[in-house]
């Protein structure tokens, strides 16, 4: 991914947030010069200092059979908004689309032990709707192990992470503040959540900017 300097995002807690906040990502792997993409919802932990990206897919799609065989890329990108040059001092200015991306590349591992493979459903479900534990819980066994044959849980060790954020870092703060008052007022969610995101990073770039000055 390309990431210019004042984009990069070097802190890995912040990149694990918002793997964890947007955690349907697009994993794509290439075979013989033709790439594959499937969205899955992924799992986060850790192991060994390691970061661990966990999910399966519907055993009907081929895509499993690749995992082992080369190296995995996740994509976790949600949030974006177009940015109009109407914010900008200089009118000699052209249209741009602010936004947040987090790749993941790793090395793929099937997981093939049915109560690994339960577990992992389990920790879905925690992940994403507690409340239908209580329902998964009684559900007859059988029904259960009928589901989990249609599926192949995975497990992606992560050995290069590249956080990106796009949020108009280039402007003067007094452009970056216009788009943020404008895109607040967007009926967009994603235009907030992105003037959110500036604002934290415009108010961090503002304090740092007052550190180094004393």
């Amino acid at each position: 991914m390309y990431i210019p300097k004042y984009n990069l995002i070097t802190d890995t807690e912040e990149i694990v947030a918002f793997i964890k906040q947007f955690s349907f990502a697009t994993i794509i792997t290439a075979k013989k010069n033709y790439p594959t993409a499937t969205h899955l919802p992924f799992i986060f932990s850790t192991r060994n200092d390691k970061i661990i990206l966990t999910s399966h897919f519907a055993r009907a799609n081929d895509h499993w059979q690749d995992i082992e065989n080369t190296t995995s890329l996740v994509i976790f990108s949600e949030p974006h908004a177009y940015i109009s040059p109407k914010h900008y001092d200089n009118p000699v200015s052209v249209p741009t689309w602010n936004y947040i991306s987090v790749h993941a590349y790793g090395q793929g591992k099937l997981i093939t032990d049915s109560e690994e493979t339960f577990v992992i459903l389990e920790e879905t479900i925690m992940a994403y709707e507690t409340e239908y534990k209580k329902q998964w819980d009684s559900l007859p066994m059988d029904y259960k192990l009928k589901m989990q044959k249609g599926i192949v849980a995975f497990e992606i060790e992560v050995n290069d992470l590249q956080g990106k954020k796009k949020l108009s870092q280039n402007k003067a703060p007094t452009e970056q503040q216009r788009i943020i008052e404008n895109l607040s007022k967007s009926a967009s969610d994603n235009e907030n959540q992105i003037a959110s995101y500036m604002k934290i990073n415009l108010s961090a770039n503002m304090i740092g900017l007052s550190l180094n000055n004393k």
